[in-house]
């Protein structure tokens, strides 16, 4: 065995997976030395985690979390920087790595399960942008964000697309411009989280969450989530007639025939996720 093969088997694996009984897939980010900054390998992994999970019907929920003092740091600038010494000077490289990037952020909001953050330490520029491209998320008291980019020269322009549309313009500009971190409380009361627990409650309170949610019919909830992301960006005539045509289709389905008929016999619902 060389030594380079040697070294690659002695690496932890940089995203762990667990997936319960109980329908709760759970992603750890796992580069704590780099505070779980989102290289290139791992944000394949991501990529292929999430497709996987996507069409997986034994997932119902995702969580996202990590090892380490932070939750993730944002893009590996150091794994971007060694590629200034391209002839292009790494311009396509980087371009390369932000698609990689982008479509990360893209599969967190078309994937038909919800996906929670489970946030500890800091979540930073990229990794702020994962908090916010999640759906619900779930952060320690000790938990801090910030978009720094424009303390480096790089302004946080991709993160500022899931930023902007969670918490308010002028709370997400003030986030962007003056690069302050922020509190667990803080996010919370701009939106950017839903809860704040203690540190030593955060894995347990998450998983609450997310087996509640498991608990629901997938097929409902699959139906609600895409409609959510879809109508958000409508103007409120076409938002309601959108809707409209999925409270139709969705009052098809099986599991609201079974939901209904279980709430006016007063019993608890079977579902058939379809």
């Amino acid at each position: 065995m060389t030594s380079d093969a040697a070294t690659t088997l002695r690496e932890p694996p940089v995203l762990l997976s667990e997936a319960g009984d109980d329908g709760v897939l759970v992603l750890t980010l796992n580069r704590p030395r780099q505070m779980s900054s989102l290289s290139e390998a791992l944000l394949d992994q991501l990529n292929d985690a999430f497709d996987k999970a996507s069409r997986d019907r034994s997932v119902r929920v995702v969580v996202i979390a990590s090892q380490g003092r932070a939750f993730c740091a944002g893009h590996d600038l150091k794994e971007m920087t060694a590629r200034r010494h391209d002839p292009d000077k790494g311009a396509a490289y980087f371009e390369h790595l932000m698609g990689k990037c982008a479509r990360l952020m893209q599969s967190i909001v078309y994937c038909p399960k919800p996906v929670i953050a489970q946030v500890q330490g800091l979540a930073m520029a990229a990794g702020c942008q994962l908090v916010a491209t999640c759906d619900l998320a779930v952060a320690a008291e000790s938990a801090g964000f910030s978009t720094p980019g424009v303390d480096i020269g790089l302004f946080c322009s991709t993160p500022m697309v899931a930023l902007s549309r969670t918490v308010s313009r002028k709370n997400a500009m003030e986030m962007l411009l003056t690069a302050d971190v922020i509190d667990a409380h803080r996010a919370c009361e701009m939106g950017l989280v839903n809860r704040v627990v203690p540190d030593n409650a955060l894995a347990d309170e998450t998983m609450a969450l997310a087996r509640k949610i498991a608990s629901k019919s997938t097929k409902t909830v699959s139906i609600g989530k895409e409609a959510f992301y879809r109508q958000i960006e409508m103007d409120l005539g076409r938002a309601y007639d959108y809707t409209a045509r999925i409270m139709v289709h969705n009052m098809l389905t099986a599991d609201a025939e079974e939901g209904i008929n279980a709430f006016l016999e007063k019993r608890q619902p079977h579902w058939q996720d379809r």
